[in-house]
């Protein structure tokens, strides 16, 4: 009796973020239903104080010794909750930037706030998953809610397109997940990342080495690899900006989070998997950037540099190290701030009826709203890996480790691509100071919340790139753990 108790308080301990998630998500709902009215922000108000909450508790279980539950299908790890924390951030950032954005879309509150609340709780799950079948299920769990997100802007044909786009394509990368977790199970007899590690370490069969290749694709879809990304770029523009934002950094973060397990926790010893994601990394890389020069919408040109980022990040498990592992989670953790920022910046320029998304309605911005010219210019210059900035950082990191690693030929090409990015990242700001424009937009100030997380995001991409031992230590801790 001891024992099962033991076996049940496990599982919920191991689930213990995810499910104050969902809690929150519960209360938002019953706080809507209670407060309605229309400049009510109780649902919001209740999601980021709960989302704090979440990650207080997150904190707490930093030091405990990790924990398998529900039959060994979660892990809870310094991995998993080095995850939960992003993706609670990711959400808190999303929501605070979305506040005044739903209230002049006339968007539903409370159904938007609990979706982005649901999501997370996948997202969180995604990262704590030790079987392949629990990947699948949190991986639903959030891709449901984001689909429905997607389309929040009922009256938005370019946002209907994209729900059912992403919607589509995201069943068929659903699919072929599902069919590789049938492969993977077929030539192992077992859907645990443990199990399939001790088969794989004595050899991968054709029919695991299929399973592999389908997995893949399925969790490439989520994070925008090239071949799989042509959904990202009309998704991200017709979606609301504020959930484009959410995408772009939980989504993808989450997604990597699974692919980092399944790659590190199972499948390292296969001598196949290394090129794959070496040439999946090369070709990320390079069609997210060549396409981005190209844009003149600037969510059309982020979504391509969120692809173009992608093929960054993958370039830490191409290293296979600890140093390259550690330096992917440092990267998305950057990633993640210097995204909000500008997003952040995009939805300040919209006004009612008018997303202002082109690059012509930049025009003028940076003089006439400094605070807005200087965040979009520090956030550019991040994404395009200047010193002094986080992106630099992170890039940094993530090119030591590849070379550490032998990777010579990987950095030279990332080198270039980064050199081909500043293009079109400078291509943002030259219209916000070099033209006149004519375009009104809110006042800033109008807007607080979405001016508070902008400024925030902006600090946060600064500090980190003049001192970013602390987040590097901590994503060393939490990689160390997956190993």
């Amino acid at each position: 009796m001891n024992e099962s108790v033991h076996a049940v308080l496990t599982g919920w301990q191991a689930m213990l973020p995810s499910l104050v998630v969902v809690g929150v998500a519960v209360l938002a709902m019953i706080v809507d239903l209670i407060w309605r009215e229309p400049d009510a922000d109780g649902a919001a108000a209740t999601g980021v104080l709960g989302l704090g909450v979440a990650m207080i508790v997150t904190l707490s279980l930093w030091g405990n010794p990790p924990v398998r539950g529900l039959a060994g299908t979660l892990v809870l790890d310094r991995f998993a909750l080095f995850f939960a924390l992003l993706a609670c951030l990711a959400a808190a950032l999303t929501i605070l930037l979305s506040i005044e954005y739903v209230r002049e879309q006339l968007i539903s509150a409370g159904d938007y706030y609990v979706l982005v609340l649901l999501a997370t709780s996948g997202m969180i799950l995604m990262a704590a998953a030790g079987d392949l079948v629990v990947v699948f299920l949190a991986l639903e769990v959030m891709s449901v809610a984001v689909y429905v997100l997607a389309g929040m802007l009922r009256g938005d044909v370019r946002s209907n397109e994209a729900a059912l786009k992403y919607f589509l394509l995201g069943a068929f990368a659903s699919g072929f997940l599902l069919y590789g977790i049938a492969l993977v199970y077929g030539a192992t007899g077992s859907t645990r990342l443990d199990v399939l590690a001790a088969v794989v370490a004595k050899g991968a069969s054709p029919m695991l080495l299929g399973g592999v290749a389908l997995l893949l694709v399925g969790l490439g879809f989520k994070v925008a690899l090239a071949p799989f990304h042509a959904w990202a770029p009309d998704v991200y523009e017709g979606a609301p900006t504020s959930v484009t934002a959410f995408m772009a950094v939980g989504v993808k973060a989450a997604g990597f989070a699974a692919l980092a397990r399944v790659a590190v926790a199972a499948l390292e010893p296969t001598a196949l998997w290394q090129p794959l994601l070496w040439t999946l990394a090369v070709l990320t890389m390079t069609a997210g950037n060549v396409s981005a020069l190209v844009q003149t919408s600037v969510k059309r040109l982020l979504a391509y540099s969120s692809i173009a980022h992608a093929g960054y990040a993958l370039i830490g498990l191409v290293a296979g190290t600890p140093a390259g592992g550690a330096a992917l989670l440092f990267y998305l953790v950057v990633y993640t701030f210097m995204n909000v920022g500008a997003f952040g910046v995009l939805l300040a320029l919209s006004r009612s009826g008018e997303r202002n998304e082109r690059l012509s309605d930049l025009a003028g911005v940076g003089l006439r709203h400094p605070v807005l010219g200087v965040a979009m210019t520090v956030c550019m210059l991040s994404l395009a890996g200047m010193p002094l900035t986080a992106g630099f950082t992170g890039k940094f990191y993530l090119f030591s480790a590849a070379l550490d690693a032998g990777c010579v030929w990987l950095v030279v090409i990332a080198v270039l691509n980064s050199l081909v990015s500043v293009a079109y990242y400078l291509g943002v700001l030259i219209p916000m100071y070099m033209q006149d424009g004519t375009h009104e937009i809110v006042p800033p100030t109008a807007r607080p919340w979405l001016l508070g997380t902008v400024l925030l995001a902006v600090a946060m991409t600064l500090l980190i790139g003049i001192d970013p031992s602390g987040p590097m230590h901590v994503a060393q801790s939490a990689f160390a753990s997956l190993r």
